[in-house]
């Protein structure tokens, strides 16, 4: 038999309310929580009815609404209660003037009330067949008097079911949770709001590094779009019993800023390499130029007799060939070993002048950006490219993130190294890469082949795309299992 203590309760109702103030401080879902401040709170003062209201642009708006004798619930799961106009902050009505002086409201029957404007609820009781009767009106608000809303509860009930007035021991201890549920409340959209502004920073990084370059303006997304469907079919192969890799929301999220981070340090790189469309690229105009100048000297010294007409043609004629091939091969995506040959061949060309001096048909500049194999950066241009991961991780050092977000950005800064060791910039390998890094290593690889908005080169199909892909698997550099399931997943779009 239970002893009862203080007020009237008995140790299991202490209990009870106890575990119901543990239950709100370690709720994180802002939904969940405020369905357990009505639920609770019905349950506590044995109610049949209640309103959530929360306070919004100078009104209180209906959030959950309960009424068990009619199987009333409205807005458990966050969908929104537009049907009902919120009440305005007037004294006259009973919820507004709790929330305007934060003072709990009791009343035995507000049929018998004239102490405020009972005008909404009758008209509720007459449409629906309900009686309110007895009432508890008690202000939310949190550790700092802030006011996050009101909480309405009606006809209090006996053991037998009878409609009795709301003791007055529960209003403090429903005044207690309330506002123990709005201090939680708040640290939730505290928690959420730190999160909106982590987004909102990377969001932005993001759109600096895409507008950098015109040649390169989706990739970030594209890459955290590859991302996150590889991520969703490894976990869905989980589910199907073929992998141990489960990917909830939140590793979902942190997958994603890792993603929308990768390629920050690329905002260090200078444009001259970050937009080298071709392999000479602004280059080509001090190219153009020469050409036009050696002919005019080739003109000049047949002017002059210094040489033959005919020798004058031959000349033009070749200076002219140069200029068509050093534009055909310009902008190819890989170099043939013909072309590669004739253009050394080229640079060991010059015309001279009285004085002695020597002007190239090619600089050596011009030899090593034309003698590129494949794509547009030479050697020296690629270790800078390549230095943009290096950057990454610097950048990113000088973010605070939490032990939630604690490994974002090393997935970020780890995007090129390879399951073999030959990646860059650390030649991390096996083990030590994380899901995630090999998550994105495939991604970024993906997404640059099947990219359009690269003027070096046309967009791969995604056929085409996948198997270079599963190439890069036969050397030990990308894991089999998650190509092969994002090759499933891109197919199925």
């Amino acid at each position: 038999m239970l002893r009862r203590i203080g007020m009237g309760l008995t140790i299991q109702d202490f209990k009870d309310i106890l575990h119901v103030g543990i239950q709100l401080t370690v709720e994180k879902d802002d939904n969940k929580l405020l369905n357990t401040i009505v639920e609770k709170g019905m349950q506590i003062t044995n109610c049949d009815a209640s309103t959530l209201y929360l306070y919004e642009d100078d009104v209180l708006k209906f959030r959950i609404m309960r009424t068990l004798s009619q199987n009333v619930c409205r807005g458990l799961d966050g969908e929104p209660i537009t049907d009902i106009p919120p009440v305005p902050f007037k004294e006259e009505n009973v919820c507004a003037y709790t929330a305007i002086h934060r003072k709990v409201v009791n009343i035995a029957d507000v049929y018998d009330s004239e102490e405020f404007d009972f005008s909404g609820p009758k008209r509720y009781d007459a449409m629906t067949g309900f009686r309110t009767q007895s009432m508890l009106v008690i202000p939310v608000e949190n550790n700092t008097g802030e006011l996050i809303g009101v909480l309405q509860m009606m006809n209090a009930q006996d053991e037998d079911g009878n409609v009795i007035p709301f003791d007055s021991q529960y209003e403090i201890i429903i005044r207690s949770l309330g506002s123990l549920a709005a201090i939680e409340l708040a640290n939730i959209r505290y928690v959420h709001e730190v999160k909106q502004q982590l987004h909102s920073f990377v969001e932005a990084m993001a759109t600096a590094i895409d507008e950098r370059t015109p040649y390169n303006g989706s990739h970030t997304r594209k890459v955290a779009e590859y991302a996150t469907l590889l991520a969703r079919k490894i976990d869905q192969k989980t589910k199907e019993g073929l992998c141990n890799e489960a990917f909830d929301e939140e590793r979902l999220e942190r997958l994603e800023l890792a993603a929308l981070l990768h390629d920050i340090g690329k905002m260090i790189i200078p444009k001259s390499v970050m937009n080298r469309a071709t392999r000479l690229d602004s280059d080509m105009a001090a190219f153009e130029d020469r050409i036009a100048l050696l002919k005019c000297y080739y003109e000049i010294d047949s002017l002059k007799g210094k040489i033959s007409k005919e020798e004058y043609e031959v000349q033009h004629a070749r200076l002219e060939d140069i200029y068509e091939f050093v534009h055909r091969i310009d902008a190819v995506g890989f170099l043939q070993q013909e072309d590669y040959d004739r253009v050394q061949e080229i640079a060991t060309l010059a015309y001279e002048k009285e004085d002695g001096e020597k002007v190239p048909f090619l600089t050596e500049r011009e030899r090593m950006c034309l003698s590129v194999r494949k794509g547009t950066l030479t050697e020296e241009d690629r270790k800078i490219m390549e230095s943009h991961v290096s950057m990454t991780a610097k950048i990113l050092s000088k973010v605070y993130f939490n032990k939630s977000y604690c490994d974002v950005p090393r997935w970020a800064a780890e995007h090129h190294e390879y399951l073999d060791g030959s990646g860059y910039p650390n030649h991390i390998k096996g083990d030590e890469l994380d899901t995630e890094t090999r998550i994105l290593a495939i991604a970024d690889i993906y997404d640059a082949l099947t990219a359009s908005d690269r003027p070096y080169k046309k967009p791969m199909p995604k056929e085409r795309a996948c198997a270079i892909l599963h190439s890069m698997v036969e050397e030990g550099k990308l894991e089999g299992r998650y190509v092969d399931w994002l090759e499933e997943a891109v197919m199925e779009e």
